[in-house]
């Protein structure tokens, strides 16, 4: 192209020596009278020359620019997403993807079967500890607690099958996977539902079941407990007993139970729960959670029944029946333990544990009915007071509603009491537990089991 546009720009005798120096086929010997024609020739073959090289040098720059576009429409093409390159195909716009949520598809069979109206009640009974009728008024009495509403995202866990997995996992104590399987759901699922129910018992149920007897309710309270020992003014019998937990993270010495241990030669972790119950075995004061490690007056002095019965004059002339662990106090009447007992203390002692034996039954089926009570269980340590508090709360809706328990699953309760450093602590307790003592004996009130 510089050769055309320089050749326009010189003479015609500098065009020959241009075209010599650049042809190479021009004999140097020939005149310069050589024809002007055979100059012209030359000189067309020469511009046809450069013009073909033009040529062929602009084809080889289009054909060079076409094949970098091509490469550059293939990476182009590329970097589209495929919907895109779909929509260039059919000429249409895009169609954007519907979002699905993905729930793992679990058989509820078991449970479909258990809600089925004609589901034999027994077998209701077996697997719940409880009557449909029960289940049915606690799923009522729950339901403005418990309830949730349905989401675009999914439907809304129905509140019978809430209380259910609640039920079912305190009744057998078994792990979540289990839970799990049983009902159609998420292991996480599960746990979460179990202490919300829980949580629900103890604030909306617990201050309707387990309450402190009023006026009429004590005298009925201390005619049974008279019936049946012969002691007056009685309205409670009281027991502390302990539930394993598994080794907690801190304070770990103060749930070791050293008792237990020595017992069952296998290292064990417990937490406490002090009950008053009446006579029909329906608790009607609790103290829960204090670590295992303390006795059992330890546990007494940091209950709410302490402090109001020693401040307030709760129990003011009344007895509560303890233990040998328990402290003898204003209004705790607990057995004689000292060596060589007479016979008055005999006779005491024997009807003091008649009224003993009616907490420890009670405990006896608190842990016979839900069995989670037995083991250790997996809820978190700050969460086990609200557990333990639903179970209590459900065992007294069982005992009022006279619910029969099935005699194998009773459980005897076996808890070491240590008898307190400072047990005798009242005077007038003293005094009072003599004279008591010597009414059973003179007048045929005591039995002779003791001789």
């Amino acid at each position: 192209m510089k050769a055309a546009v320089f050749r326009k720009a010189i003479p015609d005798e500098e065009e020959e020596e241009v075209c010599n120096v650049f042809d190479g086929e021009i004999d140097h010997s020939q005149t310069q009278t050589t024809s002007s024609r055979d100059t012209k020739n030359n000189l067309n073959g020469f511009f046809t020359s450069l013009l073909s090289m033009e040529e062929e040098e602009e084809h080889d720059t289009k054909k060079r620019a076409r094949t970098i576009s091509e490469e550059e429409n293939v990476d182009t093409n590329r970097k589209k997403p495929r919907a895109v390159a779909s929509s260039d195909v059919t000429g249409s716009e895009p169609v954007p993807q519907q979002r699905r949520l993905w729930v793992k598809d679990r058989s509820r069979a078991w449970w479909d079967e258990c809600s089925r109206s004609d589901y034999p009640e027994e077998d209701f009974k077996r697997a719940f500890r409880m009557s449909k009728s029960t289940f049915e008024l606690i799923c009522d009495e729950l339901k403005s607690a418990v309830a949730k509403e349905d989401t675009a995202l999914r439907n809304a866990i129905p509140v019978r099958q809430r209380v259910a997995v609640c039920v079912w996992r305190l009744a057998t104590g078994e792990p979540l996977r289990l839970v799990s399987k049983k009902f159609g759901l998420g292991i996480s699922t599960c746990h979460k539902l179990v202490l919300e129910v829980c949580k629900a018992i103890k604030d909306v149920l617990m201050p309707k079941y387990l309450q402190w007897p009023d006026e009429e309710s004590l005298q009925n309270v201390k005619e049974t407990f008279e019936a049946v020992s012969g002691i007056q003014n009685v309205v409670g019998s009281m027991y502390t007993t302990h539930v394993p937990i598994i080794a907690p993270k801190i304070s770990v010495a103060a749930y070791f139970n050293k008792r237990h241990t020595k017992r069952n030669q296998k290292t064990s972790y417990s937490i406490t729960i002090q009950a008053v119950v009446n006579p029909r075995g329906v608790f009607t004061d609790l103290c829960i959670g204090w670590p295992g490690s303390m006795s059992d007056d330890q546990v007494l002095e940091k209950s709410l029944l302490y402090q109001r019965a020693n401040n307030g004059g709760l129990l003011k002339g009344l007895w509560v029946a303890g233990g040998a662990g328990h402290p003898l106090l204003d209004w705790v009447l607990v057995p004689y333990t000292q060596q060589n007992l007479t016979w008055t203390q005999h006779a005491f002692n024997e009807k003091m544990s008649e009224v003993q034996r009616v907490a420890k039954e009670a405990f006896g089926r608190l842990k016979g009915r839900w069995a989670c009570l037995q083991k250790r269980t997996e809820v978190k340590l700050q969460d086990l007071p609200t557990v333990l508090g639903a179970c209590c709360v459900l065992h007294n809706i069982c005992e009022i509603r006279e619910e029969k328990m099935e005699s194998e699953l009773m459980v005897e309760v076996v808890d070491d009491e240590v008898l307190p450093e400072n047990a005798l602590r009242s005077d007038y307790a003293m005094k009072a537990r003599d004279s008591i003592s010597h009414n059973l004996l003179h007048h045929g009130l005591a039995g002779t089991s003791f001789l």
